[in-house]
């Protein structure tokens, strides 16, 4: 099964109504948007925001091991928690994450892996409906990562049609992409976006909604999707909303 993270971790293959990229971010920070306005499904560079921010690349080893996937900060009792897609964890003990990572820099630090949630149906069989997981990070310099960023609230039962903005961190780019466009149901358990760009290393990239919650992960079918235009998830239900909701409240 192909997955959309970068090369050497795992194999990779991979308007509608005039809105604005950063206007669905913006709706949920009151914050006034960094760049021109942007059609659906347009994709473009990400300017620093206190919500972009909120997403960051993961990291074989450190910033010299070359980012292959992305993750984004999740509330947590702990303060400690991230979201990406579960074939993103293969490897947790050599993983970093570092949030609005741009150009070879990390302007909040690399925060050490410590630990992951995962579905046992991921585990067992690579369920594409299981392609979603948190993780914890390590406390930097006495502080938690949501104290230093903020961070995600989680939204399952969404519309087939909700409109949400994707923020992720292609292998190939040293900062990230983000692109809005409305969600499509691919199937009973699986949403599709359009959205140019989004190649390898996206696996793990929110779908943030118009209040500034985690709608989904960039992952699933066809670990992602296996041409950049076209992106899944995996619907974010009642199994995902337990998975969290275990790991936010026992993540250490």
């Amino acid at each position: 099964m192909p997955y959309r993270s970068a090369p050497g971790i795992r194999a990779t293959p991979r308007m509608l109504i005039a809105t604005t990229a950063l206007a669905v971010l913006v709706a949920a920070t009151g914050e006034p948007a960094a760049s021109a306005p942007l059609p659906l499904g347009v994709t473009a560079e990400a300017r620093p925001s206190r919500v972009t921010d909120r997403v960051g690349a993961l990291f074989a080893g450190d910033l010299d091991g070359g980012h292959f996937c992305t993750a984004s900060v999740v509330r947590s009792d702990d303060r400690n928690l991230i979201a990406t897609a579960a074939h993103c964890l293969d490897d947790v003990q050599n993983t970093v994450f570092v949030p609005g990572y741009r150009d070879g820099e990390a302007p909040y630090g690399v925060w050490r892996v410590t630990g992951a949630y995962v579905d046992p149906a991921w585990q067992t069989a690579e369920d594409p409906d299981a392609d979603i997981a948190f993780a914890t990070v390590a406390p930097l310099d006495g502080r938690q990562v949501q104290d230093v960023l903020g961070a995600f609230p989680l939204a399952t039962a969404q519309p087939d049609d909700v409109t949400v903005t994707v923020v992720g961190y292609p292998n190939a780019r040293e900062t990230p992409l983000i692109c809005a466009n409305t969600t499509k149901k691919w199937s009973s358990t699986q949403r599709e976006i359009d959205c140019t760009e989004l190649s390898g290393g996206t696996s793990g990239s929110p779908w943030l909604t118009s209040s500034g919650a985690v709608a989904g992960v960039l992952g699933g079918y066809e670990g992602g999707g296996t041409v950049p235009e076209v992106s899944y998830s995996a619907v974010l239900g009642d199994t995902a909303r337990a998975l969290y909701e275990e790991a936010a409240v026992s993540g250490g």
